[in-house]
């Protein structure tokens, strides 16, 4: 788009210089005009896009700096989308709003989801430290009246989309209902989202990022498999199985997208691994206390030599050693041998190594590392001589287990869609060509940078106004692909001039 924004001027400095116009100089060297591209026309398609229902996790709902607000909702793909559809025939789409530009929810007047992110001069802060105290005004008591075009659910994994009950306010205290559900059901309570979706007849629908919260949930604890497993693919296929069947009933077409490798986000890619900077007096002092660690683990190396269960190569791994400068931090890695196991005179030596730059920190210990385990110890520093738990860090055999996982997924997704007759967005691509060298969006690159990148929002996942119009057009370049439309050729097309990257503290 840059080379064609020269070529446009070089043209007109042609046209100026001959006296014609430059709409003539335009054609006379082959540029296209918005006068000479076609009329959108879906004719010939079989697509009706009358009745669109969009069904997805986070992202569908429009979740932007941390949470859904009116605005976000606004600049939801989905909407965005449902506004190139509604030129040829789309119908209302209809979101279930929230109240104000806060962000949040309440419950009877108590806050149970916080306000939005906003950037502080540095980085993602709270709303409330820059403007000072809100009343978040969205309240779980007042829903708002259905039934919605747009079914977001924030937080819903793939098998809670066929789950009766999810969006039951009375299910809500057990952890059995999430709260965004809530305000979709009204009077069917018990309703599953993807009952309340089949039930509206849908002419067309999108399924997205079916997967997402599959795998996020897990990888954002750390990968913690205590707190929240991955979801396994037998269970994940019925429910997506399930979904599709349901909204084809009818017949109707769609779209399905896979997931990205959510390691991809800055959530998991703006903490350095070696974000601890030390003078060489520290780094001494640091040294010396670990210095019984280190000595632990040679001893262990001399008796256990020769059994193959411990090797010098795990001990150069587990050695910690600090110098002026960068330092690595100290993480627990639970995949390291448990020496103890095999012996237990080497019980007392715990399974500590340095992160390196195959590990990712999550972006919350941004916040956490050099704060004092103990206020009344100043020596208690969280990642240095207190190292990070497993929750902080998603070290590279859990990467790996991520990335196995989420490819299975979106293999099944693929697969699903071929299946059903349906078109496929490949998500994965998308991010992971993000993270690397950047995506072009008419005048403008993108990258998955934390702030910078105009991709991802400031909360490290979800995306920014202008990346979800980016994702809007991806779905409508996959129909074209895939039903024969000409939303591409005729540049019916979101504008990434009329979408922000970032939202202002005083959007009330």
């Amino acid at each position: 788009m840059k080379n064609l924004k020269y070529i446009f001027f070089s043209f007109l400095l042609i046209g100026l210089y001959s006296c014609n116009e430059v709409e003539d100089v335009l054609e006379d060297n082959g540029v296209s005009t918005p006068d000479d591209l076609p009329a959108l026309s879906i004719e010939g398609t079989g697509l009706d896009f009358s009745n669109y229902i969009a069904v997805g996790p986070s992202f569908s709902a429009g979740v932007s700096d941390g949470t859904v607000f009116l605005a976000s909702q606004n600049n939801s793909w989905p909407n965005i989308m449902s506004m190139e559809f509604a030129k040829v025939g789309g119908g209302e789409f209809k979101q279930p709003t929230m109240d104000d530009n806060y962000g949040g929810l309440s419950l009877g007047g108590t806050r149970i989801v916080g306000p939005r992110l906003v950037f502080g001069g540095s980085g993602p802060v709270p709303l409330e430290s820059v403007v000072g105290p809100v009343t978040v005004q969205t309240d779980l008591l007042n829903p708002p009246t259905g039934p919605f075009n747009n079914l977001g659910v924030p937080g819903a994994r793939s098998f809670h989309f066929v789950a009766p009950g999810y969006g039951n306010l009375a299910n809500l205290a057990a952890g059995l209902a999430n709260p965004y559900a809530t305000r979709l059901t009204g009077s069917t309570p018990n309703a599953s989202i993807i009952e309340l979706a089949a039930a509206q007849n849908p002419s067309f629908f999108t399924l997205s990022l079916f997967g997402g919260n599959d795998v996020l949930g897990y990888a954002t604890g750390g990968a913690d498999q205590a707190t929240d497993a991955i979801t396994p693919l037998a269970t994940f296929e019925a429910a997506l199985n399930g979904a599709l069947t349901a909204m084809t009933a009818n017949g109707a077409k769609g779209v399905v997208s896979g997931t990205p490798h959510v390691t991809d986000l800055p959530y998991f890619t703006a903490v350095p691994y070696n974000a601890v900077p030390l003078d060489a007096a520290t780094a001494s002092l640091l040294n010396q206390g670990y210095a019984a660690y280190n000595g632990g683990l040679q001893a262990a190396l001399a008796a256990l030599q020769g059994t193959g269960l411990f090797t010098a190569e795990e001990v150069a791994q587990r050695t910690i050693s600090f110098s002026e400068g960068q330092n690595a931090v100290v993480i627990i890695d639970e995949n390291l041998t448990d020496l103890g196991a095999i012996n237990p005179a080497f019980a007392a030596i715990p399974q500590y190594r340095q992160a390196t730059e195959n590990d990712l920190l999550v972006l919350t210990s941004g916040s956490f590392i050099g704060t004092l385990a103990d206020p009344n110890n100043p020596t208690s520093i969280n990642g240095v001589a207190v190292p990070l738990a497993d929750k902080w860090v998603v070290t590279e055999t859990e990467i790996d287990e991520i990335i196995t996982a989420t490819d299975a997924m979106n293999a099944s997704v693929e697969a699903a869609a071929n299946s059903f007759g349906i078109a496929y967005v490949d998500l994965q691509s998308i991010l992971a060509e993000a993270s690397s060298t950047g995506i072009m969006f008419d005048d403008y690159l993108l990258n998955a940078s934390l702030v910078t990148g105009g991709l991802v929002s400031l909360d490290g996942v979800h995306l920014t106004a202008r990346g979800y119009a980016y994702m809007a057009n991806s779905f409508l370049e996959a129909i074209d692909m895939y039903y024969g439309s000409n939303f591409v050729a005729s540049g019916s097309l979101a504008k990434a001039d009329d979408y922000p990257v970032a939202y202002s503290p005083l959007l009330q």
